[in-house]
């Protein structure tokens, strides 16, 4: 079974930057996009930013491209999402997450179509 372990996150004021790490582990052939997706108190939840795990580019949400990155570290199996401009609405629990798709790794397939996340890290955003 696919695991996820998330760090990071924490509380900065608008403007600043975080840095949210997740490792992967477990059989790759359950997974082949990953990402993160996020959830505030009384808010939908969104899909943030996603990634093939093989191939492909970064996909991002309206809301935070030009702000957020999301990269791996194949030889650590390790996911980042470096956010830069932080904006207060940016505040929320944020989740990697892992998903087979047969189609485009987008944000929108981490929110919707993930098999595996991890147990979330809080950001705060202060204005």
């Amino acid at each position: 079974q696919v695991q996820l372990v998330d760090s990071g996150g924490g509380s900065v004021q608008a403007g600043g930057s975080l840095r949210l790490s997740c490792i992967v582990s477990g059989p790759i052939y359950e997974y082949n996009c990953l990402g993160w997706f996020r959830q505030a108190p009384g808010k939908e939840r969104a899909g943030v930013a996603a990634v093939g795990r093989d191939f492909g580019s970064p996909s991002y949400d309206d809301s935070v491209k030009g702000r957020f990155t999301i990269s791996q570290d194949h030889a650590k199996d390790t996911m980042y999402l470096q956010m830069n401009s932080l904006k207060p609405e940016d505040s929320a629990m944020y989740f990697c997450a892992a998903a087979y798709s047969t189609e485009a790794c987008t944000s929108a397939t981490i929110l919707w179509n993930h098999r595996y996340r991890a147990q979330g890290n809080q950001v705060t955003v202060s204005s």
